[in-house]
């Protein structure tokens, strides 16, 4: 069987979806299924030539739809190269061109499905600072979005809850087939002290033991709640060595949502000297980073999988997070990290239940994590359910 994915962008920043990419293509290859990616980002882009697999790209996109007209007579003309087409993600170009151009070819056609990588999820069409978005998306929606999914063979959800969240934002939403495929990460890399060296040599001032923040900094991640909870935190810990610093790593700080978290830190004496800002980590530094760690905190307004927090489970790591996170009653049930709701309270109530855990009760919540991952999320698992499921559906 040999898959197209195709999808807006593949640059690392971009986060979750090209990840999962990355993550699933190598283990998809250990069982005979052969992949390539057409994305629309410039073919100069300098994370180009990094990656085992082929990637296609055909850009640079134009505006915020992500427009390029080669896009549809690519497929039109390399269609016919694949068994069938993932699509990963909505709201952009590249989905519409698929189903523009699956029309097109008519009985040439290949069969087509739609990962939407949580962006379903009825939170984008409620949140207040998203009023425009939405309603843009409900008018994308009623003219494009529905024609792409109710026209596909089949929409690929991560998990159970995303798969029913995802009917409650839209209508007419009516799918030929929803699928719960699952989803999983990469085995870590094995625990190497470089790692420590390369995570310290970003994060100087760190002395202390700590809990890691890693992901975008985004307004729907909840980390402006956190920065207070957490300082609220620190003014009812009696003993400055029970105190955890907090790391916050990941890409955005350059963004207005980052400058009001840098002003909440600088007008705090106890945030200043405790909060450490990284930037985005890769390679040794964010394993580093996730080895060194305490346990892993975001509590976030929405999160469909979470592949930092599987990552964290991965490196035997408790994660603390809200229950907006759609994988979140997996990890309860595993006794593999604590559950709030995505308030100032609920990330309070986080710090203090790991606060009060003895050294013991810490390290069994590191082998549940670790245990949750391989029952859960291991990769090579995730790839034979993702390709029987396909291989069932275009029989």
């Amino acid at each position: 069987m040999k898959i197209l994915r195709v999808i807006s962008s593949m640059h690392p920043k971009g986060g979750g979806p090209c990840q999962g990419i990355r993550n699933s293509i190598p283990a998809l290859k250990e069982i005979g299924v052969d992949n390539e990616v057409v994305c629309l980002d410039n073919p100069k882009s300098d994370y180009l030539g990094t990656d085992s697999f082929v990637i296609h790209a055909i850009g640079p996109a134009k505006g915020p739809w992500a427009y390029t007209a080669t896009l549809i007579p690519w497929l039109e003309e390399k269609a016919s190269n694949f068994d069938l087409i993932i699509v990963h993600g909505l709201w952009q170009f590249s989905s519409f061109a698929v189903y523009k151009a699956m029309k097109k070819l008519k009985t040439k056609a290949i069969p087509y499905f739609v990962m939407p990588h949580g962006m379903l999820d009825p939170y984008f069409q409620k949140a207040p600072e998203r009023r425009l978005k939405a309603f843009r998306n409900w008018m994308f929606w009623k003219v494009i979005e529905s024609k792409v999914v109710n026209n596909a063979n089949g929409v690929l959800f991560t998990c159970q809850e995303e798969l029913l969240l995802a009917r409650e934002a839209f209508t007419p939403y009516r799918p030929k087939k929803e699928l719960n495929v699952g989803y999983g990460i990469q085995e870590p890399p094995t625990f190497q002290s470089d790692m420590i060296t390369a995570f310290k040599a970003v994060s100087k001032n760190l002395d202390k033991p700590y809990l890691l923040f890693l992901s975008r900094i985004h307004q729907k991640k909840g980390l402006d709640l956190l920065l207070n909870a957490y300082a609220d935190w620190v003014n009812t810990v009696k003993h400055d060595d029970e105190i955890l610093d907090l790391v916050i790593a990941g890409p955005g700080m350059e963004t207005a949502f980052g400058n009001t978290l840098k002003k909440i830190v600088e007008q705090s004496q106890v945030l200043k000297k405790h909060i450490h800002f990284t930037g985005m980590l890769t390679g040794d530094a964010k394993w580093g980073a996730f080895y060194g760690a305490e346990a892993f905190i975001l509590p976030s307004h929405q999160e469909n999988f979470g592949i930092a927090i599987v990552e964290a489970l991965a490196s035997s790591k408790p994660v603390l997070i809200s229950n907006k996170v759609n994988i979140w009653r997996e990890i309860e049930a595993d006794n593999a990290g604590f559950i709030a709701e995505d308030t100032q309270n609920g990330a309070l109530s986080l710090l203090n239940k790991w606060g009060a855990l003895s050294d013991n009760e810490k390290k069994d919540m590191s082998s549940q994590a670790k245990a949750s991952y391989i029952k859960h999320y291991n990769i090579l698992s995730a790839a034979k359910r993702l390709a029987e499921t396909l291989k069932n559906e275009i029989k």
